[in-house]
Protein backbone atom coordinates (compact mmCIF):
# COMPACT_ATOMS: atom_id res chain seq x y z
CA UNK A 1 0.00 0.00 0.00
CA UNK A 2 0.92 3.05 -1.01
CA UNK A 3 2.67 5.97 1.61
CA UNK A 4 -0.09 8.92 2.24
CA UNK A 5 1.18 12.46 1.43
CA UNK A 6 2.96 13.93 4.53
CA UNK A 7 0.52 15.87 6.62
CA UNK A 8 0.42 19.98 6.76
CA UNK A 9 1.32 21.78 9.60
CA UNK A 10 -2.51 22.27 10.75
CA UNK A 11 -2.65 18.65 11.30
CA UNK A 12 -3.62 18.06 14.97
CA UNK A 13 -4.22 14.24 14.47
CA UNK A 14 -1.18 12.69 12.59
CA UNK A 15 -0.47 9.68 12.91
CA UNK A 16 -3.46 8.13 13.41
CA UNK A 17 -4.47 5.80 11.39
CA UNK A 18 -8.12 5.32 10.40
CA UNK A 19 -10.00 2.51 8.61
CA UNK A 20 -13.04 3.02 6.93
CA UNK A 21 -15.76 0.41 6.18
CA UNK A 22 -18.49 3.43 5.95
CA UNK A 23 -20.69 4.18 3.03
CA UNK A 24 -22.81 7.38 1.56
CA UNK A 25 -22.51 10.35 3.47
CA UNK A 26 -22.62 10.07 7.41
CA UNK A 27 -19.48 7.96 7.83
CA UNK A 28 -17.83 9.20 5.01
CA UNK A 29 -18.00 12.74 6.22
CA UNK A 30 -16.88 11.88 9.41
CA UNK A 31 -14.02 9.52 8.29
CA UNK A 32 -13.20 13.05 5.74
CA UNK A 33 -12.96 15.18 8.52
CA UNK A 34 -10.77 13.01 10.50
CA UNK A 35 -7.70 12.95 7.48
CA UNK A 36 -8.87 16.64 6.58
CA UNK A 37 -7.12 16.80 10.26
CA UNK A 38 -3.93 14.60 9.25
CA UNK A 39 -5.08 11.17 9.81
CA UNK A 40 -4.41 8.46 7.87
CA UNK A 41 -7.66 7.25 6.21
CA UNK A 42 -8.00 4.04 4.19
CA UNK A 43 -11.73 3.65 2.85
CA UNK A 44 -12.48 0.09 2.06
CA UNK A 45 -15.13 -0.55 -0.66
CA UNK A 46 -16.61 -3.18 -2.62
CA UNK A 47 -14.67 -4.16 -5.91
CA UNK A 48 -17.83 -4.05 -7.56
CA UNK A 49 -19.10 0.00 -7.92
CA UNK A 50 -17.45 0.81 -5.06
CA UNK A 51 -19.53 3.23 -2.16
CA UNK A 52 -23.13 4.25 -4.18
CA UNK A 53 -22.07 7.69 -3.87
CA UNK A 54 -20.26 7.24 -6.65
CA UNK A 55 -23.07 6.98 -8.92
CA UNK A 56 -25.21 9.68 -7.43
CA UNK A 57 -25.73 11.68 -9.97
CA UNK A 58 -25.55 13.93 -12.38
CA UNK A 59 -23.62 15.93 -12.12
CA UNK A 60 -20.50 13.97 -12.59
CA UNK A 61 -16.79 14.97 -12.51
CA UNK A 62 -14.74 12.46 -14.37
CA UNK A 63 -16.26 9.23 -13.74
CA UNK A 64 -17.10 9.63 -10.26
CA UNK A 65 -20.63 11.61 -9.12
CA UNK A 66 -20.04 15.25 -6.98
CA UNK A 67 -21.91 13.59 -4.28
CA UNK A 68 -18.92 11.03 -3.68
CA UNK A 69 -16.07 13.82 -4.56
CA UNK A 70 -17.81 15.82 -0.90
CA UNK A 71 -17.05 13.40 1.21
CA UNK A 72 -13.82 11.52 0.44
CA UNK A 73 -10.90 13.57 -0.14
CA UNK A 74 -7.79 13.32 1.72
CA UNK A 75 -8.51 9.27 1.90
CA UNK A 76 -6.95 6.14 -0.06
CA UNK A 77 -9.48 3.71 -1.61
CA UNK A 78 -8.65 -0.13 -1.80
CA UNK A 79 -11.34 -2.64 -2.78
CA UNK A 80 -12.21 -5.69 -0.48
CA UNK A 81 -15.53 -7.51 -0.34
CA UNK A 82 -16.38 -7.87 3.41
CA UNK A 83 -18.21 -10.87 2.81
CA UNK A 84 -15.10 -13.56 1.91
CA UNK A 85 -12.82 -14.89 4.29
CA UNK A 86 -10.01 -13.11 2.66
CA UNK A 87 -11.57 -9.18 2.39
CA UNK A 88 -12.02 -9.65 6.34
CA UNK A 89 -8.91 -11.29 6.66
CA UNK A 90 -7.53 -8.12 5.19
CA UNK A 91 -9.43 -5.71 7.47
CA UNK A 92 -8.21 -7.71 10.48
CA UNK A 93 -4.71 -6.96 9.18
CA UNK A 94 -5.21 -3.57 8.63
CA UNK A 95 -6.95 -3.35 12.42
CA UNK A 96 -4.44 -4.45 14.01
CA UNK A 97 -2.25 -1.30 13.31
CA UNK A 98 -5.19 1.18 13.42
CA UNK A 99 -6.58 3.73 15.72
CA UNK A 100 -9.93 4.32 14.59
CA UNK A 101 -12.90 2.19 12.93
CA UNK A 102 -15.83 4.02 11.43
CA UNK A 103 -18.49 1.89 9.45
CA UNK A 104 -22.50 1.85 9.43
CA UNK A 105 -23.12 -1.31 9.17
CA UNK A 106 -27.21 -2.44 9.55
CA UNK A 107 -27.91 -3.88 12.51
CA UNK A 108 -28.49 -7.58 12.26
CA UNK A 109 -26.97 -7.53 9.13
CA UNK A 110 -23.85 -10.78 8.29
CA UNK A 111 -21.10 -7.71 8.71
CA UNK A 112 -22.18 -6.21 11.54
CA UNK A 113 -22.33 -10.02 12.94
CA UNK A 114 -18.72 -10.08 11.31
CA UNK A 115 -17.44 -7.07 12.80
CA UNK A 116 -19.22 -7.09 15.99
CA UNK A 117 -17.78 -4.66 18.38
CA UNK A 118 -17.25 -6.91 21.20
CA UNK A 119 -14.71 -9.62 19.89
CA UNK A 120 -13.08 -5.96 18.00
CA UNK A 121 -12.83 -4.90 21.37
CA UNK A 122 -11.39 -7.93 23.07
CA UNK A 123 -8.78 -8.40 20.09
CA UNK A 124 -7.74 -4.73 19.76
CA UNK A 125 -8.40 -3.41 23.49
CA UNK A 126 -6.75 0.38 22.01
CA UNK A 127 -9.46 0.65 18.83
CA UNK A 128 -12.06 3.47 18.73
CA UNK A 129 -15.03 1.86 16.95
CA UNK A 130 -17.42 4.20 15.88
CA UNK A 131 -20.84 2.66 14.42
CA UNK A 132 -23.15 5.36 13.02
CA UNK A 133 -26.39 3.87 12.13
CA UNK A 134 -30.28 5.21 11.34
CA UNK A 135 -32.17 5.34 14.92
CA UNK A 136 -29.75 4.26 17.70
CA UNK A 137 -28.58 0.96 19.31
CA UNK A 138 -31.74 0.27 21.04
CA UNK A 139 -35.90 0.84 20.83
CA UNK A 140 -38.37 -0.37 18.31
CA UNK A 141 -36.32 1.32 15.30
CA UNK A 142 -33.34 0.08 16.11
CA UNK A 143 -33.34 -2.52 12.72
CA UNK A 144 -34.29 -0.11 10.49
CA UNK A 145 -32.71 1.57 7.89
CA UNK A 146 -32.99 5.05 6.56
CA UNK A 147 -31.62 7.82 4.53
CA UNK A 148 -31.24 11.70 5.71
CA UNK A 149 -35.09 11.93 4.73
CA UNK A 150 -36.14 9.64 6.69
CA UNK A 151 -34.46 10.85 9.82
CA UNK A 152 -35.49 14.21 8.71
CA UNK A 153 -39.06 13.43 8.76
CA UNK A 154 -39.26 10.65 11.98
CA UNK A 155 -36.88 13.35 14.02
CA UNK A 156 -38.91 16.38 13.55
CA UNK A 157 -37.16 18.50 11.20
CA UNK A 158 -39.54 18.51 8.08
CA UNK A 159 -42.52 19.64 10.55
CA UNK A 160 -40.82 22.87 11.51
CA UNK A 161 -39.48 23.38 8.19
CA UNK A 162 -41.51 25.27 5.36
CA UNK A 163 -44.09 27.94 5.17
CA UNK A 164 -46.91 28.06 7.85
CA UNK A 165 -49.49 27.55 5.13
CA UNK A 166 -47.52 25.25 2.92
CA UNK A 167 -46.38 21.29 3.18
CA UNK A 168 -43.54 20.26 5.22
CA UNK A 169 -40.04 21.11 3.60
CA UNK A 170 -36.88 18.64 3.86
CA UNK A 171 -33.41 20.74 5.20
CA UNK A 172 -31.77 21.62 1.52
CA UNK A 173 -28.35 20.07 3.73
CA UNK A 174 -28.44 16.64 4.15
CA UNK A 175 -29.07 17.33 8.12
CA UNK A 176 -29.75 13.69 9.09
CA UNK A 177 -26.52 12.46 8.22
CA UNK A 178 -24.36 15.65 8.34
CA UNK A 179 -25.19 15.59 12.58
CA UNK A 180 -24.26 12.10 12.60
CA UNK A 181 -21.12 13.15 11.31
CA UNK A 182 -20.16 15.82 13.40
CA UNK A 183 -21.42 14.16 16.57
CA UNK A 184 -19.84 10.97 15.59
CA UNK A 185 -16.33 13.10 14.93
CA UNK A 186 -16.82 14.55 18.37
CA UNK A 187 -16.62 10.62 20.05
CA UNK A 188 -14.04 9.47 18.06
CA UNK A 189 -11.42 12.43 19.03
CA UNK A 190 -13.16 12.38 22.29
CA UNK A 191 -12.71 8.65 22.80
CA UNK A 192 -8.94 9.33 21.34
CA UNK A 193 -8.29 11.69 24.56
CA UNK A 194 -9.47 9.32 26.99
CA UNK A 195 -7.38 6.48 25.24
CA UNK A 196 -4.27 8.92 26.40
CA UNK A 197 -5.21 8.45 29.88
CA UNK A 198 -6.27 4.86 29.94
CA UNK A 199 -4.86 3.16 27.13
CA UNK A 200 -8.15 1.45 25.98
CA UNK A 201 -10.15 2.33 23.26
CA UNK A 202 -14.19 2.48 22.92
CA UNK A 203 -17.45 1.60 20.71
CA UNK A 204 -18.74 4.65 20.24
CA UNK A 205 -22.30 4.91 18.14
CA UNK A 206 -24.38 8.01 17.54
CA UNK A 207 -27.17 8.15 14.74
CA UNK A 208 -29.14 10.07 12.26
CA UNK A 209 -32.20 9.73 14.63
CA UNK A 210 -30.54 10.99 18.10
CA UNK A 211 -28.76 13.66 16.59
CA UNK A 212 -30.83 15.18 15.07
CA UNK A 213 -32.51 15.38 18.33
CA UNK A 214 -29.87 17.09 20.11
CA UNK A 215 -30.04 19.76 16.98
CA UNK A 216 -33.65 20.64 18.22
CA UNK A 217 -32.39 22.70 20.85
CA UNK A 218 -34.40 25.75 21.64
CA UNK A 219 -37.23 23.80 19.85
CA UNK A 220 -37.45 20.94 22.56
CA UNK A 221 -37.03 23.02 25.10
CA UNK A 222 -39.99 25.34 24.39
CA UNK A 223 -41.91 22.04 23.89
CA UNK A 224 -41.20 20.88 27.27
CA UNK A 225 -41.71 24.12 28.77
CA UNK A 226 -45.56 24.84 27.23
CA UNK A 227 -46.75 21.22 26.21
CA UNK A 228 -47.55 22.75 22.87
CA UNK A 229 -47.08 21.66 18.76
CA UNK A 230 -44.49 23.64 17.32
CA UNK A 231 -45.66 25.22 14.31
CA UNK A 232 -43.67 25.90 10.89
CA UNK A 233 -42.61 29.58 10.47
CA UNK A 234 -40.91 30.20 7.17
CA UNK A 235 -37.63 31.83 8.02
CA UNK A 236 -38.81 33.61 10.75
CA UNK A 237 -37.96 32.54 14.57
CA UNK A 238 -39.98 31.06 16.67
CA UNK A 239 -38.75 33.51 19.77
CA UNK A 240 -37.58 36.92 17.79
CA UNK A 241 -39.05 39.16 15.96
CA UNK A 242 -38.21 40.60 13.91
CA UNK A 243 -35.97 38.17 12.46
CA UNK A 244 -36.85 36.25 9.24
CA UNK A 245 -36.31 36.74 5.53
CA UNK A 246 -37.92 39.63 3.97
CA UNK A 247 -38.90 40.73 0.08
CA UNK A 248 -37.98 44.43 -0.88
CA UNK A 249 -38.60 45.17 -4.61
CA UNK A 250 -35.56 43.17 -6.23
CA UNK A 251 -35.68 40.01 -4.41
CA UNK A 252 -35.40 38.95 -0.41
CA UNK A 253 -33.50 39.47 2.24
CA UNK A 254 -33.26 38.84 5.87
CA UNK A 255 -33.31 41.43 9.46
CA UNK A 256 -32.16 39.64 12.51
CA UNK A 257 -33.27 41.70 15.40
CA UNK A 258 -31.48 40.09 18.46
CA UNK A 259 -33.08 42.67 21.28
CA UNK A 260 -35.27 45.79 22.00
CA UNK A 261 -32.82 48.44 21.30
CA UNK A 262 -31.91 47.37 17.70
CA UNK A 263 -35.46 47.11 17.52
CA UNK A 264 -35.58 50.81 17.77
CA UNK A 265 -32.47 51.10 15.74
CA UNK A 266 -34.15 49.53 12.97
CA UNK A 267 -37.70 51.35 13.17
CA UNK A 268 -35.35 54.91 13.09
CA UNK A 269 -33.83 53.41 9.80
CA UNK A 270 -36.94 52.80 8.38
CA UNK A 271 -38.58 55.94 9.25
CA UNK A 272 -41.51 53.95 11.40
CA UNK A 273 -40.03 55.79 14.96
CA UNK A 274 -43.98 55.37 15.88
CA UNK A 275 -43.63 51.57 15.89
CA UNK A 276 -40.92 51.85 18.43
CA UNK A 277 -43.66 53.22 21.18
CA UNK A 278 -46.18 50.76 19.75
CA UNK A 279 -47.07 49.15 23.25
CA UNK A 280 -47.49 45.97 20.99
CA UNK A 281 -44.13 45.89 20.01
CA UNK A 282 -41.90 47.39 22.61
CA UNK A 283 -40.63 44.10 23.81
CA UNK A 284 -39.30 40.98 22.23
CA UNK A 285 -42.37 39.01 23.84
CA UNK A 286 -44.97 41.22 22.68
CA UNK A 287 -43.60 42.18 19.34
CA UNK A 288 -43.67 37.44 19.23
CA UNK A 289 -47.15 38.28 20.48
CA UNK A 290 -48.19 40.54 17.13
CA UNK A 291 -45.65 39.14 15.21
CA UNK A 292 -48.48 39.11 12.16
CA UNK A 293 -49.35 42.65 12.83
CA UNK A 294 -45.41 43.71 12.95
CA UNK A 295 -44.71 41.91 10.00
CA UNK A 296 -47.48 43.49 7.75
CA UNK A 297 -46.41 46.66 8.52
CA UNK A 298 -42.53 46.12 7.80
CA UNK A 299 -43.64 44.09 4.92
CA UNK A 300 -45.02 47.22 2.95
CA UNK A 301 -42.46 49.54 3.91
CA UNK A 302 -39.66 46.96 2.95
CA UNK A 303 -41.19 46.71 -0.95
CA UNK A 304 -40.48 50.28 -1.89
CA UNK A 305 -36.25 49.96 -1.99
CA UNK A 306 -34.11 47.53 -3.13
CA UNK A 307 -32.28 44.68 -1.54
CA UNK A 308 -28.76 46.73 -1.61
CA UNK A 309 -30.52 50.21 -0.57
CA UNK A 310 -31.85 48.05 2.40
CA UNK A 311 -28.62 46.42 3.51
CA UNK A 312 -26.33 49.41 3.22
CA UNK A 313 -28.76 51.57 5.01
CA UNK A 314 -29.84 48.95 7.95
CA UNK A 315 -26.04 47.73 7.72
CA UNK A 316 -24.83 51.70 8.39
CA UNK A 317 -27.20 51.77 10.87
CA UNK A 318 -25.71 49.05 12.95
CA UNK A 319 -29.09 46.69 12.34
CA UNK A 320 -27.71 42.99 11.17
CA UNK A 321 -29.34 42.05 7.70
CA UNK A 322 -28.18 40.64 4.50
CA UNK A 323 -29.18 39.40 1.50
CA UNK A 324 -29.83 36.01 0.33
CA UNK A 325 -27.15 34.63 -1.46
CA UNK A 326 -27.17 31.92 -4.22
CA UNK A 327 -24.15 29.77 -4.13
CA UNK A 328 -22.74 31.19 -7.25
CA UNK A 329 -22.45 34.26 -5.63
CA UNK A 330 -21.42 32.96 -1.90
CA UNK A 331 -18.08 30.99 -3.75
CA UNK A 332 -17.40 34.85 -5.64
CA UNK A 333 -17.77 36.53 -2.53
CA UNK A 334 -14.63 38.29 -1.25
CA UNK A 335 -15.29 37.06 2.11
CA UNK A 336 -14.76 33.31 1.10
CA UNK A 337 -12.09 33.95 -0.51
CA UNK A 338 -10.47 35.97 2.61
CA UNK A 339 -11.10 32.57 4.67
CA UNK A 340 -9.54 30.22 2.27
CA UNK A 341 -12.50 28.31 2.63
CA UNK A 342 -12.20 27.30 -1.11
CA UNK A 343 -9.20 24.86 -2.31
CA UNK A 344 -8.01 23.01 -5.84
CA UNK A 345 -6.51 19.49 -5.92
CA UNK A 346 -5.49 17.89 -9.21
CA UNK A 347 -7.65 14.34 -9.38
CA UNK A 348 -6.35 11.75 -11.70
CA UNK A 349 -9.03 11.59 -13.84
CA UNK A 350 -11.51 14.27 -13.58
CA UNK A 351 -8.62 17.28 -13.95
CA UNK A 352 -8.82 20.19 -11.24
CA UNK A 353 -11.46 19.68 -8.67
CA UNK A 354 -12.44 22.57 -6.38
CA UNK A 355 -13.39 21.55 -2.49
CA UNK A 356 -14.91 23.09 0.85
CA UNK A 357 -12.22 23.47 2.76
CA UNK A 358 -12.53 22.06 6.88
CA UNK A 359 -13.77 24.99 8.67
CA UNK A 360 -11.24 25.29 11.12
CA UNK A 361 -7.93 26.65 11.39
CA UNK A 362 -5.26 25.90 14.08
CA UNK A 363 -2.90 28.84 15.01
CA UNK A 364 -4.70 30.41 11.51
CA UNK A 365 -3.62 28.08 9.48
CA UNK A 366 -6.43 26.23 8.21
CA UNK A 367 -5.14 22.28 7.26
CA UNK A 368 -5.20 21.69 3.36
CA UNK A 369 -7.00 19.57 1.07
CA UNK A 370 -3.90 17.19 0.25
CA UNK A 371 -5.59 14.59 -2.19
CA UNK A 372 -8.52 14.56 -4.51
CA UNK A 373 -10.86 12.02 -3.96
CA UNK A 374 -9.78 8.31 -4.53
CA UNK A 375 -10.74 6.58 -7.62
CA UNK A 376 -12.07 3.01 -7.05
CA UNK A 377 -9.19 0.78 -5.48
CA UNK A 378 -6.58 3.88 -6.64
CA UNK A 379 -4.34 2.37 -3.39
CA UNK A 380 -4.92 -1.43 -4.18
CA UNK A 381 -1.35 -2.01 -5.16
CA UNK A 382 -0.02 -4.21 -1.31
CA UNK A 383 -0.09 -7.47 -2.85
CA UNK A 384 -2.08 -8.69 0.45
CA UNK A 385 -4.46 -5.85 -0.33
CA UNK A 386 -4.67 -7.29 -4.23
CA UNK A 387 -5.31 -10.75 -2.97
CA UNK A 388 -8.65 -9.67 -0.64
CA UNK A 389 -9.47 -7.31 -3.40
CA UNK A 390 -9.86 -10.56 -5.63
CA UNK A 391 -11.97 -12.95 -3.80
Amino acid sequence: MSEPPAPPQAAPLAGIKVVDLSKILAGPYATMSLADLGADVTKVEHPEGGDPTRRWGPPFQGEDATYYLAANRNKRSVTLDLKTPEGQAEVHRMLAGADVMVENFRPGSTLARVFDYRALTERYPRLVVLHISAFGETGPLRDEPGYDMVAQASAGLMSLTGETDGPPLKAGFAMGDLGAALFGLVGITSALVERARTGRGQYVTTSLYETQLALHANWATAHFATGERPTRLGSGHPSLVPYQAYEASDGHFVIAVGNDALFRTLCAALDLDALADDERFTTNAARVANRDDLNARLTDVLARRTVGEWCDALKAAGVPAAPIRHLDEVYACPQTAALGMVQEVEHPAAGTLRQVAFPVSFNGVRPAVRTAPPTLGQHDDNPRTQQGARA
